[in-house]
């Protein structure tokens, strides 16, 4: 059957704006950018690892009507359509670290507003900001194995 999840999508409501702070301020790297004459193709990923990506979908034709989508962006404005990442920064590529504080801290450094500081949990320690549409994001620390 299944043997990877390969993309993942979340709604944005600019798609330059998505990547300058997907690409510029998280440090993703694009993997597409295509325009298909219906729809933006916009994908990026962590990088190195292009296994796994996600897209950058502007809500309209051809995947909904132009009303369905216009609900779509009036619930993506309100930060209510669940979109939600998760991020390890075990083995992070993207700031060379593994460390969820210096990442924390490298981030708050370049702009970015975070909706919750890094805390300590019972799987590591994690923190959560909101992408600039709304989208959850968190990033976590995996607890050492012992």
């Amino acid at each position: 059957m299944f043997n990877a999840i390969t993309h993942s999508q979340i709604y944005v409501l600019d798609q330059d704006e998505a990547l300058d702070f997907y690409v510029g301020k998280l440090g993703l790297e694009v993997n597409a950018d295509v325009d298909l004459g219906f729809m933006r193709w916009l994908t990026v990923s962590i990088p190195g690892h292009s296994d796994r990506q996600i897209l950058l979908e502007k809500p309209g034709p051809p995947a909904m009507s132009e009303q369905t989508a216009q609900q779509v962006r009036e619930l993506v404005t309100k930060g209510a359509t669940g979109g939600s990442l998760i991020f390890s920064t075990d083995d992070c590529r993207i700031f060379s670290t593994d460390d969820c504080r210096k990442t924390y801290e490298t981030l708050r450094g370049r702009g970015v507003e975070f909706t919750e500081e890094p805390t300590d949990r019972p799987y590591g320690i994690d923190c959560g900001l909101r992408g600039p549409f709304g989208n959850s994001i968190r990033f976590t620390q995996p607890k050492a194995s012992t």
